[in-house]
């Protein structure tokens, strides 16, 4: 059994170890929580993970961390690690609300904080009312179906104004989130439907919960870096296989910041 886990652990280490390669335009980032024994203690951590799209469209899985909290100093460490194993090139960082990770993206990465759209909405329909949540939902769905960035922001602002006189909470939680939640309307057309929220690595992310369920409650952090990692790795080669790319290579390509791949393709003579 002991040498079953060395294996483990050394296919885990190195996958979580290896040298990020190229640009990588996009990075999705998220936590879930596990439970842990510490010093006769049962305490909760935080797995945190990075899903990133690199100048060739694709996906891949490119870390894990385990974190006592959510906290900026946790999520700067990772996104340094990060860095020091190569990263480059993050134009747009997708993630839950949490000023701990837009500071650390800030500082690190001096990338575009986008604020999943999903968990936006849920927060603030919550202060529209029961009866008033489906109107509130398809007024301010009407920024989301505008073409550009600027007509989003206009959208946006005259759908606070129309709600403010009614829910004035609401249009205030509008007004302080709208460079956030709109970040991603500045990036290509083709991409928004999958940068506007955390959905990609959210479906990793339950995946992690659906297999750590089984344990319940885990020995010590290096089990959690053992399955958890494993099930990342397990995750990345089913990527590496797929024959169709995450994000086309003519639409990806020119946000790297290496000249000869943002490079326009020689058409076929």
């Amino acid at each position: 059994m002991s040498r079953l886990c060395e294996e483990i652990d050394g296919k885990v280490k190195a996958f979580l170890d290896r040298p990020i390669e190229g640009d990588w335009p996009y990075l999705w980032i998220d936590a879930t929580y596990l439970k842990v024994r510490q010093g006769g203690r049962i305490v909760s951590v935080a797995a945190i993970m990075a899903v990133g799209v690199n100048a060739d469209g694709r996906r891949e899985v490119l870390g894990m961390q385990i974190g006592t909290s959510e906290a900026e100093a946790i999520w700067t460490e990772f996104l340094r690690k990060l860095t020091r194993r190569g990263l480059r090139g993050v134009k747009l960082v997708i993630s839950d609300a949490h000023e701990g990770i837009k500071a650390a993206v800030t500082k690190v990465l001096c990338a575009t904080w986008q604020r999943c759209r999903v968990h936006f909405m849920r927060n603030v329909l919550a202060h529209a009312g029961k009866s008033g949540r489906r109107v509130a939902s398809a007024f301010i769905a009407t920024a989301f179906a505008q073409e550009t960035p600027e007509a989003a922001s206009t959208q946006w602002r005259a759908v606070a104004d129309q709600i403010r006189p009614r829910v004035p909470k609401l249009a205030t939680i509008m007004d302080e989130a709208e460079h956030d939640v709109l970040a991603y309307m500045s990036f290509p057309k083709e991409h928004r439907a999958k940068l506007h929220s955390n959905n990609p690595i959210e479906r990793v992310n339950g995946e992690v919960k659906r297999r750590t369920e089984v344990v319940g409650i885990f020995p010590n952090e290096d089990a959690i870096t053992r399955l958890v990692g494993a099930i990342l790795l397990e995750q990345n080669d089913e990527w590496a296989v797929q024959r169709a790319r995450y994000m086309t290579l003519e639409s990806v390509a020119p946000l790297s910041d290496d000249p000869l791949v943002s490079l326009p393709a020689v058409p076929a003579r």
